[in-house]
């Protein structure tokens, strides 16, 4: 102090008095999963279904509306590609004017699996931040620190129990075995509002949800890898699948379309997997042989695979494992398990396919196929093909959602101008010249 005393000097205790520990009571209760039945689930109709889902679908009525390049510094915004597919996996920034090095920032969110398994959708809403933001050169998984946005109906039902075990699976295990820390956050502790009508008393309570934010320093933005597939050269499609053919449905984007919620969510079981993908992304960056990266997430690898496919303006030839049944197909196209589609040359697959094995996760590789030239989006399952459609007629599909949203809030003509864009094959995108 400037004369040596102390105008103030109270303790705590006098200002804050001395309060009572909190003590809350939790109930917990345990949701029996259902049986996963797909047998009058057809793959055409599914795709069309799920594609149009808000979760999944383009969400270019929402992009468009604000400023993605503010700062001059933005060398990764949300579209991709020369025809601005909004598929970006991350946000990309430079440090200034006149550096390579930069930072990177991304999300993810599992909210729909926290009805089945509330520890599982923060386990998964962190993965899903770090596949998303994996496609970014950084130096170390250790760098990268997470803001958590928690949402709960406090006191309501079983609530507080899954949201104490949710915290507890993310902030005592998860977090510390990955190497990462969760610095900062916020919270809404009451997500759930009760009227009256009449006589009758109505509610409306949202789910336990995560939003994780990722954010880290980014060693040269040029590497970064986009979801664009490129056909210029020769390449392999490799699912890097980091569910290990579990294939778990629950709350997933197919359920939601057919109002079946109740199966198995998609969980991270071994969170040594997940540093060992981040790890094995980060090589094959350094190494310049990826040349196109997507993480599964929404909608399935299904989904993965079309938004590639949008991005790259080109069609797709795609084979499934051997030896599935009609639900396993489905089960394999649509489950949101963590993981992610590597487009690499073919030259380069044996020395890819070593650098997985060497990971530990070779078990959990598989060969996808091939992008086509004739814009023609072909599923197959060893002699049968089980959807053969335009790149066309499903971009249209995944942007119509979008359309409809704008045709309401913007002049409809102009709406209808862009999304009859998509019907223009020969369209050559923007180039910088």
């Amino acid at each position: 102090a400037r004369f040596d005393n102390f105008p103030i000097d109270l303790p705590l205790q006098v200002l804050f008095g001395k309060p009572p520990k909190m003590h809350r009571e939790a109930v917990s209760t345990t949701r029996p999963y259902a049986e996963v039945d797909l047998t009058d689930i057809e793959l055409p109709e599914a795709t069309l279904r799920v594609l149009q889902l808000p979760a999944v679908a383009s969400k270019s009525f929402l992009i468009t509306i604000g400023d993605r390049s503010i700062t001059g510094l933005v060398c990764r915004d949300q579209m991709v590609g020369p025809w601005q597919v909004p598929v970006a996996d991350a946000a990309v920034t430079t440090a200034s004017f006149d550096t390579f090095i930069g930072e990177a920032m991304a999300m993810g969110e599992r909210t729909p699996a926290a009805l089945l398994d509330a520890p599982a959708s923060g386990r998964l809403a962190i993965g899903e931040a770090m596949t998303n933001i994996a496609c970014a050169p950084i130096a170390s998984l250790s760098q990268v620190k997470l803001s958590a946005n928690w949402m709960v109906a406090a006191g309501y039902g079983d609530e507080d129990a899954r949201l104490y075990r949710t915290v507890e699976a993310v902030g005592m295990d998860l977090c510390p075995k990955l190497g990462i820390c969760i610095p900062v956050g916020k919270d809404s502790m009451s997500m759930r509002t009760v009227w009256q009508d009449g006589e009758e008393e109505k509610s409306v309570t949202a789910p336990l949800s995560l939003i994780v934010s990722a954010f880290a320093p980014v060693t040269d933005v040029r590497k970064t890898v986009t979801p664009a597939l490129r056909t210029a050269t020769k390449s392999v499609l490799l699912l890097v699948d980091l569910g290990r053919a579990r294939n778990r449905l629950g709350g997933g984007a197919l359920e939601q379309v057919y109002r079946r919620i109740g199966s198995a969510p998609a969980d991270l079981d071994n969170p040594d997997d997940l540093k060992a993908f981040f790890n094995l992304v980060q090589t094959l960056l350094a190494d310049n042989t990826l040349l196109a990266y997507h993480d599964r997430s929404d909608g399935g690898v299904l989904v993965t695979l079309l938004e590639m496919a949008f991005a790259g303006h080109c069609g797709l030839d795609i084979s499934l494992p051997e030896g599935l049944n009609h639900s396993q197909q489905l089960q394999f196209l649509f489950n949101e398990e963590l993981g992610a589609v590597f487009q690499v040359a073919a030259d380069d697959l044996e020395t890819v396919s070593k650098q997985i094995h060497s990971a530990g996760l070779g078990d959990c590789c598989h060969v996808l196929g091939q992008p086509a030239m004739d814009d023609r989006i072909r599923i197959r399952s060893e002699d049968t093909i089980l959807l053969d459609a335009t790149r066309i007629e499903l971009h249209r599909a995944w942007a119509e959602t979008s359309y409809r949203i704008q045709s309401l809030r913007d002049n409809a003509d102009c709406a209808q101008e862009e999304y009859d864009g998509l019907l223009d094959q020969e369209d050559p995108g923007i180039t910088v010249a």
